[in-house]
């Protein structure tokens, strides 16, 4: 990867820890905040197309980034769930890119639903495998419910936002990327 690149990811990866910090503080409803970080992170993979394992790289400090500002129920759990998000976002994007205008859309749909599934998948497997802690207070039933509110009420409404935040920034990212060459 170049030097250029690599300043580019650290760059966004710091304006979308900045945005995710204020939006953590910002007077509105949670499922109104978007995910500043994944947005970041998807707009560096977009502009710059690294290869897997740089991908997997720009996750993983992007999961650093959200542990440390989180208010989540778990923040480790992000350096498991932003990987998996920022891998999901390379490949769809790669896939897509000379075949749809809304390619940046779609990738970062699919990095923060993979994301997003993968830390509340994340959380429910910590509550199961707790023996003696959490796991008597919750049935299959209840942990089917859980899945389902936070994918209506936190995933699918960041999933949105972010998808076009992503969209309306990568146009004029890209088209100031091509005429640093």
């Amino acid at each position: 990867m170049k030097s250029q690149d690599i300043a580019i990811i650290g760059i966004l990866l710091a304006v979308g820890a900045i945005a995710r910090f204020a939006a953590l503080y910002a007077p509105l409803p949670p499922f109104l905040v978007p995910n500043f970080v994944i947005v970041f992170y998807c707009l560096a993979i977009m502009l710059v197309v690294p290869k897997f394992s740089q991908a997997l790289g720009i996750g993983f400090i992007g999961g650093i980034i959200s542990a440390l500002i989180s208010h989540s129920i778990f923040p480790p759990g992000n350096l498991i769930s932003e990987p998996i998000g920022a891998v999901a976002c390379l490949l769809v994007f790669q896939a897509l890119k000379t075949r749809f205008t809304a390619a940046p859309s779609i990738a970062t749909l699919i990095a923060t639903f993979a994301s997003g599934i993968s830390f509340i998948l994340i959380v429910m497997l910590l509550v199961m495998v707790a023996p003696g802690l959490l796991f008597k207070a919750f049935n299959y039933e209840s942990l089917y419910a859980f899945f389902s509110a936070m994918m209506i009420m936190i995933v699918i409404p960041t999933a949105i936002i972010n998808t076009i935040i992503a969209q309306v920034l990568y146009i004029p990212a890209s088209r100031a990327l091509s005429r640093r060459s």
